[in-house]
């Protein structure tokens, strides 16, 4: 519908075929250079960098933080190794030295699975409530919180291991559950803030940070265990989360609306363009509706699969590179951040795809969001199962988990931001749900993954590889059957519904 200020809405994302809507005129719509929805995504991608880096850091520091791999070894075997030792190397150790002073535990494989999962249980806890309040208040006060508990905590993590891996688990679980309000914060401010025709590339900028964030974490990490001890890894991460709140609570508004440097062109532009659905939902959600929702459950079981993969190598990566592959740390780091790289790549490219698709109505919104969906999980699965016949080729193994996880970000413009494709107002509380479900692999695969690995084989990394690969297609098969772009007719607002029946009406009296 034409609006007083020239601007039309944008009827794209809805999906509806039958609609003949024009879409925003490119000369109509405010640059994006300098503007304040472009800066709330620069701010929220170096958010999630820094809880990325926070959330991933154990895996590398946990490296040098035990003084053994594994205290029980093989048997008939002082210490077994499923890939020959690089020439030089100790035969008999795989310890990192620490500077004078800094302590190192002897947790075995099964304890350090359990600490790299313990920040999953609290992360499962907040997703809901968090995305709830966020769409019924606003999420930035959510985000900042939940970024600057996290990092607080962080500076507690040399602390919580001395006392002992019971006090680091807990630590852990606790940063998990300040950080688990954080991505439906995101979604629940970007239904008030991203024009449905930049979307895409809005939210994937923000959501990339995840993986930039894992990128600059993991070799950094690596560099300062061995350069100024393995607690300086956490004083430093914590502080720079401390930092990043400030910025974000000077700068950020919940909605255009209350925003104070946003230009009236931009605020009016963003608001026009999102309509009735860029409000809050209030206190009530049509609870049995979304529980009923077969797309929705597309969204959850698909996030469920690709999770999966994703947290089996964020959180395992850094000790197969060590255990079987027999890295330094410093090498360590940086070969397991590679994928990352690749995956921050292919997400921000996948979001300008995914936004000239649906601009040009080349696809529809369903069929760009199974498009890059399928794009992003049935080639990564492909190349797990190859990563688990590479043996100990170091070149093969090194490219085969890169594409792997660089392929794996183009689904951040398919299955993991189609909420706010088939409920825009009710994104954030969605995204609770379907992050809650999808946090759940992050509890199970380090659990999994050390049961699979006790014996540091090769066989029992296979079997990790293979599971994970399986449990992709799983997901990917799944969305293309039942996914959807359509807005859900239990999310569509009492003045949408009105507009509808007069559009209706105009067009048979046209006819």
């Amino acid at each position: 519908m034409p609006l007083p200020n020239g601007y039309s809405i944008n009827s794209a994302a809805s999906d509806e075929s039958d609609d003949s809507e024009p879409l925003i005129e490119n000369e109509a719509v405010p640059p994006q250079c300098c503007s304040a929805r472009l800066n709330l995504a620069f701010l929220m991608f170096l958010g999630f960098a820094v809880v990325y880096g926070l959330r991933v850091n154990l895996s590398v520091a946990m490296v040098a933080m035990v003084n053994v791999t594994d205290p029980k070894p093989a048997q008939n075997s002082s210490v077994f190794h499923a890939c020959p030792l690089p020439p030089g190397m100790d035969n008999t150790s795989d310890v990192f030295p620490q500077p004078d002073g800094v302590p190192q535990y002897p947790w075995d494989s099964e304890t350090q699975g359990w600490l790299l999962g313990a920040f999953f249980f609290g992360y499962l806890g907040t997703q809901m409530p968090g995305g709830y309040l966020s769409g019924h208040y606003g999420g930035s006060i959510f985000m900042g919180l939940g970024v600057l508990g996290t990092a607080a905590l962080t500076l507690l993590t040399p602390l919580a291991a001395q006392l002992g891996s019971y006090w680091l688990f807990a630590l852990r679980a606790l940063e998990g559950f300040g950080e688990g309000v954080t991505f439906p914060a995101m979604m629940a401010m970007w239904a008030r803030w991203a024009p449905p025709l930049e979307r895409s590339r809005l939210m994937t900028l923000s959501g990339s940070g995840a993986n930039f964030g894992a990128f600059l974490a993991l070799p950094l990490t690596g560099y300062i265990c061995q350069t100024l001890g393995w607690p300086a890894v956490f004083y430093l991460c914590g502080g720079a989360g401390c930092l990043w709140a400030v910025f974000w609570f000077l700068f950020v508004s919940d909605d255009p609306r209350t925003h104070r440097r946003i230009s009236k062109e931009e605020r009016d532009y963003i608001i026009n363009s999102i309509g009735p659905q860029g409000t809050g939902h209030g206190w009530s959600v049509p609870l049995m509706s979304m529980v009923l929702s077969v797309p929705l459950w597309a969204i959850i079981i698909t996030q469920m699969c690709a999770n999966w993969s994703y947290y089996t190598l964020l959180t395992s990566l850094p000790t197969y590179m060590n255990s079987i592959m027999h890295f330094d740390l410093k090498s360590n780091g940086f070969l397991s951040a590679l994928p990352y790289l690749g995956a921050w790549m292919f997400s921000m490219l996948s979001g300008v795809m995914a936004d000239y698709l649906i601009e040009r109505r080349v696809f529809s919104v369903t069929a760009v969001r199974k498009l890059f969906t399928l794009t992003g999980l049935l080639p990564a699965a492909a190349f797990l199962v190859a990563v688990s016949y590479a043996g100990c080729s170091h070149v093969l193994t090194v490219t085969f988990l890169t594409l792997s996880t660089s392929i794996g970000g183009a689904t951040a413009s398919g299955v993991f931001i189609n909420q706010i494709d088939i409920a825009p107002r009710y994104a954030g509380f969605l995204l609770g749900i379907t992050n809650t479900f999808g946090t759940i692999p992050g509890v199970v695969a380090p659990i999994a993954t050390g049961y699979f690995t006790k014996d540091h084989t090769l066989a029992g990394w296979r079997k990790v590889f293979w599971v994970a690969a399986g449990i992709n297609v799983g997901g990917a098969l799944f969305f293309a059957i039942f996914g959807s772009g359509k807005i859900q007719p239990w999310a569509v607002t009492e003045e949408e519904r009105e507009e509808a029946e007069r559009r209706k009406r105009s067009r048979s009296i046209s006819t």
